[in-house]
């Protein structure tokens, strides 16, 4: 245990700077919801058309309290809220304050009392300690602008054995489409290593995304 205490002391201690200044710039200039759902809730993108086997890739058990990061316009937060059931809760968990309304909103009007909307900040996921047994984040990873501070936020907020599951695009040079390359700042192996070194551990993974990995890790006790 003091082996992790003193990790995440360490973390939280280094790498104090932006990894990628300006990566959140788009989203702080656009505010409108419905732009934003016309660019993500559509059929040319991966995560939408998936959207029900990633969810079913997640492995929540109803009764289960799970938070999705970077919620965005919440669609995968609001089938994670069916999937756990009266007796879980989801937390939608956004930077945005316009995503996080958008949320609390249609959440209250759908009766889905079991999500809750939370907004985070740049390097805290603003979840207490220990209130969670699964954290899942898609296409939100690369946005981490402190992903160091970020990653021992949500080690903090996991429960003893809890997990983590991260989607985002698969960066190969030469592969990838041009975009992704250059908005995307880091490949699968150094995120791998970046959450190894958070105190996570690689417990599986899914291959069934075309432009995306889904990686799951255990938290370390």
């Amino acid at each position: 245990m003091m082996r992790f205490v003193l990790l995440l002391l360490m973390t939280s201690c280094a790498t104090t700077g932006s990894v990628k200044p300006g990566i959140n710039d788009s989203f702080l200039a656009q505010h409108s919801v419905q732009a934003w759902q016309g660019r993500f809730e559509v059929e040319s993108r991966e995560i939408w058309t998936e959207r029900e086997h990633i969810v079913d890739a997640i492995g929540v058990f109803r009764g289960a309290d799970v938070a999705d990061v970077g919620a965005g316009t919440g669609f995968i937060a609001r089938m994670l809220a069916d999937r756990v059931g009266a007796l879980g809760r989801v937390y939608a968990v956004d930077l945005m304050g316009y995503f996080v309304a958008h949320i609390r909103d249609t959440a209250r009007a759908n009766g889905r009392n079991n999500l809750v909307a939370v907004q985070c900040t740049e390097r805290s996921i603003a979840l207490p300690q220990h209130s969670v047994d699964v954290i899942f984040t898609c296409n939100t990873y690369h946005h981490f602008e402190y992903p160091a501070q970020s990653l021992a936020s949500i080690w903090s907020a996991l429960r003893p054995g809890g997990r983590l599951v991260v989607v985002d695009f698969i960066r190969i040079p030469g592969v990838s489409r041009p975009f992704v390359i250059g908005h995307v700042r880091a490949g699968e192996e150094v995120v791998t290593r970046e959450i190894e070194e958070a105190g996570f551990e690689k417990v599986g993974e899914n291959r069934f995304l075309q432009e995306n990995y889904i990686l799951h890790f255990r938290k370390k006790m």
